[in-house]
């Protein structure tokens, strides 16, 4: 009986001539427990299902869940999520080029068209996507002990607007299925981050939004957003390296009069991605930031409306102390649910180590921001290659009228050779390892 059934022969190995109690399959939703007490006819099902099914993504045993408080792996195991960000890649961020003004994506590459042109442009961020982060940094990020990854990108990865030098056809997915292969290979588990929303959900650089946070008001953008959640949902539904989405980042910036009122919108906005995603995958954990830069958890009214979410908070500064995150505590304590402090980072080694111990006392896991950029502060550090300083003074310069781009460009042979020499600076054989950083991080 060596050969694949179809649909209907397989729902037929189902009915209970074939198995003895507690002998379930885990086919179409069934689940496999104590085969060896199934007669000889659904043993044959089992393996029949077991050539069939390779991969044992196809498993719903095979997926996170949550437990309370804690996250469980599928071999019962609690899992303490310890790990990185790989920031910038796929949603550049102007300070890990060492830039200031010139802060979001839309922003940096607009500086870079004027610097060298749209078309050389294009080619520094293929290459960039290409070399910034490989299969190498993600088994050395393994092999530093973490085991987890959060991969924050630019929605804009997922439609045709213009995006880090494609206007069309973009590359998202062939750039999480990378990552994902990755970190399958390295047994890391992944957390897949929306960090700008559209519209924009945070109201700042940090979502690369226009000043405001108007996914909040638009309907428009609410509906990509679902849009596109529900087709990362569609094609990853059955892979269990990934352990959940984070539906967006840092929402609700405080620097608006209607805060409060933005505020009470952001559990609503939650709630649709969630259904939008529910529509094709019941298997993954959804992940719920807090409101002013994941923070400010009072917003949060229904923590039941789904069975698998956990929520997520980023704290940069303060006292390493469980008093200073008491509040998050007592959230999560209230709500009975996993929290996971989603970044953290830029800090002295002296008071991550300290502050790491806090998290691991109070059962609340962490991913350090970022993995790597120019300098320090991160799992491995950037160079500046040669005439960098240049590329930063015209990032730096005024730009507001073609005469000012004009009189603060450099020369374009300098500058296109300074900005591939950043392609080969951010090679992970080029970087330099930050040892203390990753000790202090206390994962090995």
């Amino acid at each position: 009986m060596e050969k694949f059934l179809q649909k209907a022969e397989l729902k037929a190995c189902l009915k209970p001539k074939f198995f003895e109690t507690d002998c379930l399959l885990q086919f179409y939703g069934f689940l496999v427990e104590s085969p060896e007490r199934c007669s000889d006819g659904f043993q044959i099902c089992l393996n029949l299902r077991n050539n069939f099914f390779r991969n044992y993504s196809y498993y719903t045993h095979a997926f996170v869940t949550i437990q309370g408080q804690d996250l469980i792996k599928p071999d019962g195991t609690k899992l303490f999520i310890m790990g990185t960000n790989l920031g910038n890649w796929l949603n550049p961020e102007g300070y890990m080029f060492k830039f200031s003004k010139t802060n979001s994506p839309r922003f940096i590459n607009e500086m870079f068209c004027q610097l060298v042109g749209p078309d050389f442009t294009a080619e520094f961020w293929k290459a960039f996507k290409d070399n910034y982060i490989t299969r190498e940094d993600v088994q050395f990020i393994k092999n530093t002990g973490a085991n987890t990854i959060r991969l924050p990108f630019h929605y804009k990865l997922f439609t045709d607007e213009d995006f880090m030098g494609l206007t069309a056809n973009q590359d998202g997915f062939a750039r999480v299925d990378s990552v994902v292969e990755w970190c399958r290979e390295a047994d890391l588990y992944l957390i897949l981050d929306m960090h700008d929303a559209p519209g924009g959900q945070t109201g700042d650089n940090i979502d690369d939004s226009y000043g405001y946070p108007w996914l909040f008001e638009s309907e428009t953008s609410q509906q990509l957003y679902c849009d596109i959640w529900r087709k990362i949902a569609e094609r990853y539904k059955n892979e269990p390296v990934i352990l959940g989405y984070e539906l967006f980042n840092e929402p609700i910036a405080p620097y608006f009069p209607n805060m409060e009122e933005l505020n009470g919108k952001l559990e609503d906005i939650y709630k649709k991605g969630v259904a939008a995603i529910r529509e094709v995958d019941t298997n993954h954990i959804i992940l719920l930031g807090g409101a002013q830069w994941n923070g400010n958890f009072k917003p949060f009214t229904d923590s039941k409306f789904d069975d698998k979410i956990m929520y997520t908070c980023h704290r940069y500064g303060g006292d390493p102390t469980k008093e200073a995150i008491q509040s998050i505590i007592d959230f999560r304590d209230k709500v009975n649910l996993p929290m996971y402090m989603g970044e953290i980072g830029h800090n002295t080694d002296e008071w991550q180590a300290a502050f790491c111990q806090t998290m691991r006392d109070n059962n609340i896991g962490y991913t350090f921001w970022p993995y790597k950029k120019m300098d320090g502060s991160s799992f491995v550090g950037i160079t500046p290659p040669e005439n960098w300083a240049n590329i930063v003074y015209f990032s730096e310069a005024p730009r507001a009228s073609y005469k000012e781009v004009r009189d603060a460009r450099p020369d374009q042979a300098m500058a296109r050779k300074a900005m591939m020499d950043f392609i080969e600076a951010c090679k992970l054989k080029n970087c330099v390892v930050q040892e203390g950083y990753i000790q202090s991080l206390g994962m090995k």
